[in-house]
């Protein structure tokens, strides 16, 4: 009431119009003292009277510590959701820098936690694996051309395919990042595989009708012969990838760009492969005898027994492909299940818990505590613990909880070989600190698994029911029968118990007497701690609110609450006993629900095993150890959960993709059997991929199938390649034998090209290291695996299949 400016409307003047002001806002603390709350006998009662006025904060939830030499204060920069994290980044550096020049002396904003240098450091690691691929594949090409001209065709069409593809991400919204650029890293090999089918076809003309000249008919003869085949075959290629776009989710969020630029750099390849490799072909290329590969020939005198050996004995063949098959299927039982790799993103985060009953203030102390420990690690270079939460609320924690950032030097400089060790000491010293928590993750992980699972670990187990104490109970059962799970860390059940309350609980009857209603009551109970804003206070364009709260010596001192009064309405002032119960009782820290249940969360991290292997094995203890009540059952989730999601959505994406294959190939041949035949190449390639992973001890995760999804277009081009060479000598009148033995060895070559240029594009990123590698790795061990296997029993089952299939007559 004493805090406001009013508008009283206009005056006249002689010939003015004067404006009315009633200026009554507050300007000054004194101001606030000077406020009249009562009057007695004409004698006014000041505000200042009653109270104290002075300048101070609202109850803090939270604090920031630094170093392990106290509280700092702490900025978070949210982006937008679609914003360019790399743009926003530098903008905010910039902003950094001139706010740090009008700052006073000694205060400075320094980061210490900069996503930039994460995306900086995993775009290097993609870019250095790209132009590794491209070194790679130029040598192979001269190798297995053994013409300059011929291999500088083939390699103009990598800069062309990639700079359109550029064009076309630009044009769309795509951005330049981890997983576009692992995109064109892996179709580097297959954007090149028409140009390779058509020069090699054209080089093998010109070098046959040397006597007739070099004219634009031997070109355009020649690439029309292989164009049905290789144009089919990218198309092949780029529809295997169209269904990856369905995913939803995180998965989605990721592999959606890697599959959308695939699909893009293919196209932008097929239409260069149309309307320019023919015209750099006749620009290029000369007629000529061809100089005889080293590669070739050895292959060539290796394959002819191998393929005259294999027709003889077709029954053999068959059943030792078939045996293969049945192995490999057999293995992949045996081969972990997991969501996607773990991507080391340079720094780590510890979330620490305390007791839910702490203090805030004695809650920092801790940290402070954590800090210095870990800051005793020359690995470490600075730590950061934001504890409790923070003013705007956009990470609500109690002040037993703590997000403790560590940001590490380079790791050349580390006395431990890898992370995993350096964490593992960590947790050793961290162990020594009574009363405390642990569980390691990184920064952007951490959120990803909160954002998943609500928790802040690998794996949660859900537990629901609807008594508390029953939760508490069964939580801490299922806890005791993780514990000695292998690969089990950071294994911790979430509390929900141990927090004190005081409680005020109203005495209505006692209440009735003095005519007293609940919110009288509330409003001195609010005003214990919290405090009630009054008004608001204007200094310039700053809003200040005006908080009413008793002072901090009755928060020292419970038991004088009691005699806090509540005002009748007759006048009188009643004492908080006399009309309620007071007492401290213990009671939950906090109620979680999902879907409408009350749960508990058993949360841990794994390492050095899959987690799919983890949560099936943890099933089962649990189902032997633990008898739940009827009503409480539990459910897993974190990134078990986003696997599970992910795996049911590709069971119905890899069936599309293998029936968009069998289309086209229908449509190429426009026969059920050879598109059935070369259907065959695709558990061929699996053979091969499987077997890839065993080998390397990586596990079946998204990146995994988005591999095996890549492995099914190059296997299936090959096969295209071979059979339509085949069926076109055959209608030149070659006898079946001599169409298959000529056909094979004619095409040869390219299959090996295309092979071995496709594994030169996924080698650099199989042996890659840094930032991001973990993610491509699964990828390419199944495409370089798989290409191997199913090249070799693509050069020797697919012809006997043939010639079984032709002898027998074989339709359907």
């Amino acid at each position: 009431n004493n805090n406001a400016n009013v508008g009283g409307g206009y005056i006249r003047h002689q010939q003015e119009s004067y404006a009315i002001r009633g200026l009554g806002l507050l300007q000054s603390m004194k101001d606030i003292e000077e406020v009249v709350v009562a009057s007695k006998n004409g004698t006014p009662i000041y505000l200042r009277d009653v109270a104290d006025v002075k300048l101070g904060s609202r109850y803090r939830l939270g604090g920031v510590t630094a170093d392990g030499k106290g509280e700092a204060v702490q900025g978070l920069v949210l982006m937008l959701m679609g914003g360019n994290s790399r743009e926003i980044v530098g903008s905010v550096k910039e902003k950094v820098k001139e706010i740090n020049a009008i700052l006073p002396d000694g205060v400075s904003i320094i980061p210490f936690y900069d996503r930039a240098e994460l995306v900086k450091s995993a775009l290097y690691t993609i870019e250095k694996s790209l132009i590794e691929g491209v070194v790679l594949i130029i040598i192979v090409l001269y190798l297995f051309l053994r013409n300059f001209r011929g291999a500088l065709v083939v390699i103009l069409t990598l800069p062309l395919t990639v700079l359109s593809t550029f064009i076309i991400m630009n044009y769309t919204g795509l951005t330049v990042n981890l997983m576009t650029l692992g995109g064109l890293a892996i179709s580097l090999g297959m954007i090149v595989d028409a140009a390779i089918i058509q020069v090699e076809n054209v080089q093998r003309r010109l070098s046959e009708k040397e006597a007739e000249g070099h004219g634009l008919r031997t070109v355009l003869e020649a690439i029309i012969e292989v164009r049905k085949p290789s144009l089919f075959g990218e198309l092949i290629i780029a529809v295997t990838f169209i269904p990856l776009m369905a995913l939803q989710g995180m998965e989605g969020k990721m592999f959606s760009p890697l599959a959308s630029t695939v699909v893009i750099a293919i196209f932008s390849s097929l239409v260069l492969s149309i309307f320019v490799v023919p015209i750099l072909c006749f620009l290029i290329l000369r007629p000529g005898a061809e100089k005889e590969s080293v590669i070739v020939r050895a292959a060539l005198k290796v394959y002819r027994p191998l393929l005259a050996l294999a027709m003889r004995r077709k029954l053999v063949v068959i059943v030792a492909t078939s045996g293969l098959f049945l192995a490999s299927m057999l293995l992949f039982s045996f081969i972990g299940k997991e969501f996607v790799p773990v991507l080391d993103e340079g720094s780590i985060v510890i979330n620490a818990t305390r007791l839910p009953s702490i203090a805030l203030e004695d809650s920092l102390d801790i940290t402070t505590v954590i800090e210095r420990a870990l800051m005793k690690f020359p690995e470490v270079k600075t730590v950061v613990s934001r504890t409790g939460t923070d003013e705007i609320g956009t990470d609500p924690m109690g002040p037993e909880l703590s997000d403790i950032f560590i940001s590490l030097t380079p790791q050349k400089e580390w006395r431990f070989k890898t992370k995993d060790e350096l964490k593992e000491k960590m947790r050793e010293s961290l162990e020594k600190i009574p009363g405390i928590a642990v569980v390691f993750s990184q920064p952007i992980q951490m959120r990803v698994d909160e954002l998943v699972s609500g928790v802040r670990a690998q794996v949660a187990v859900k537990l629901f029911g609807e008594d508390m104490d029953i939760l508490q109970e069964k939580g801490a059962e299922i806890t005791a029968a993780l514990k000695g799970l292998r690969g089990v860390t950071d294994l911790r059940m979430q509390q929900i118990a141990g927090q004190y309350y005081l409680e005020i609980k109203a005495d209505r009857r006692a209440m009735s007497r003095y005519g007293i209603n609940v919110s009288d009551l509330n409003e001195v109970i609010e005003m214990i701690r919290a405090g009630k804003v009054a008004t608001e206070m204007m200094e310039g364009q700053k809003r200040f609110g005006v908080l009413l709260r008793l002072n901090d010596e009755w928060s020292r001192n419970p038991e004088a609450l009691a005699d806090l009064t509540v005002s009748a309405p007759n006048g009188a002032r009643i004492p908080l006993k006399q009309i309620a119960d007071i007492r401290v009782v213990e009671g939950p820290s906090s109620i979680n629900r999902e879907e409408g249940q009350r749960r508990i969360v058993i949360e841990a991290n794994v390492e050095g095993r899959d987690v799919g292997g983890f949560v099936e094995e943890g099933r089962r203890l649990i189902s032997q150890r633990v008898k739940l009540p009827t009503g409480y059952y539990v459910a897993w989730g974190g990134q078990f959960e986003n696997q599970q999601r992910a795996m049911k959505t590709l069971s119905i994406v890899v069936p599309l993709s293998i029936g968009l294959i069998f289309f086209l190939l229908f449509s190429t041949f426009n026969s059920v059997k050879y598109a059935g035949l070369i259907m065959l190449n695709l558990p061929l390639a699996l053979i091969g991929g499987i077997f890839g992973l065993w080998v390397s001890g990586q596990y079946m995760s998204v990146p995994a199938s988005v591999g095996f999804i890549a492995l099914f277009g190059v296997a299936v081009l090959n096969g295209v390649v071979l059979v339509s060479y085949i069926n076109k000598l055959r209608e030149e009148g070659l006898g079946l034998d001599e169409a298959i033995t000529t056909g094979c060895e004619k095409r040869m070559r390219p299959i090996l090209m295309t092979t071995f240029v496709a594994i030169s594009g996924e080698l650099p990123m199989l042996f890659s290291t840094g930032p991001g590698a973990e993610i491509r790795k699964p990828l390419a061990v199944v495409i370089v695996g798989g290409l191997i296997a199913s090249t070799i029993l693509t050069l020797i089952v697919l012809p006997t299949l043939y010639r079984w299939f032709e002898e027998k007559k074989v339709e359907f």
